[in-house]
């Protein structure tokens, strides 16, 4: 193996939300500092072609289709994963959605909809990549949360529930994988926002000169003078993922261009 802190050669990643956004971009820079990558969607088509792009990039990749509200989805895909790679030493819960509405506008329905991917997927891929991490001898669990996850935000009642859910969730299981030795780190990354797919899909519904008004009005949310890309988010991932961080657990790493510097 390489001397480099973040190499990840021999190693192995199961990304979830792996089709598009944070997951994609993660799922290609874990590729190409030699982790051997499950793009894990519910999305076979883009899951599939990104899975083709690290392929022809020269890295090792697969699709698994996986739906991450589902118990027995999780189980099949860590055991798959494991057989076809020879193991399991990386998680990245990434899958999410966003739901914004006024608490009178948002039903019960939706409200656990946001609950069962952006929190029961999180606590299910804790649950079955940490035994099977423990079998390969170690790893790292990375779960993304928000800085939603971290203040209120008007409009976003159950993300923000779902978010500071994934906060305390990953450092109780963080807490309980270093009691036991499982010689599993669990943190979780807080990004502002991101330009990615489900961020414009907020914006989607305004005519185009509302669609930039919006945008520029979330640029100067960020103290530091732009929105966000992938690749911000995917750098600090990398960084959770390897031994660079071999003595973080617990961690919460706000990547948010400075919003949560300001109050």
């Amino acid at each position: 193996m390489s001397n480099e802190t973040n190499d990840l050669t021999g190693k192995v990643a199961l990304v979830t939300g792996g089709a598009s956004g944070i997951g994609a971009e993660t799922a290609r820079l874990l590729a190409a500092k030699g982790a051997a990558v499950a793009v894990a969607d519910i999305n076979a088509d883009a899951g599939a072609a990104n899975a083709a792009i690290i392929e022809a990039a020269g890295g090792r990749a697969a699709f698994f289709h996986l739906d991450v509200t589902s118990e027995s989805s999780w189980e099949t895909t860590v055991g798959e994963v494991a057989s076809r790679f020879g193991g399991l030493h990386i998680l990245l819960n990434g899958a999410g959605i966003e739901l914004v509405a006024k608490i009178p506008d948002t039903s019960l329905a939706d409200f656990q909809k946001v609950m069962a991917v952006n929190l029961d997927g999180v606590f299910l891929g804790i649950k079955y990549a940490m035994p099977a991490m423990r079998e390969a001898g170690g790893g790292s669990i990375i779960n993304i949360s928000s800085i939603a996850g971290i203040r209120g935000y008007m409009r976003q009642i159950a993300y923000c529930a779902s978010k500071g859910g994934v906060r305390l969730m990953t450092k109780a299981a963080a807490a309980e994988a270093a009691h036991y030795g499982y010689n599993v780190r669990v943190n979780s990354v807080h990004p502002g926002t991101i330009e990615t797919p489900m961020v414009e899909a907020l914006v989607a519904h305004r005519d185009e000169a509302g669609q930039i008004a919006a945008m520029e009005k979330m640029r100067q949310m960020h103290p530091i003078g732009r929105l966000g890309q992938p690749i911000d988010v995917a750098n600090a991932i990398l960084f959770l993922a390897s031994d660079a961080s071999s003595f973080m657990t617990g961690a919460e790493v706000v990547v948010d261009g400075g919003i949560t510097a300001t109050g």
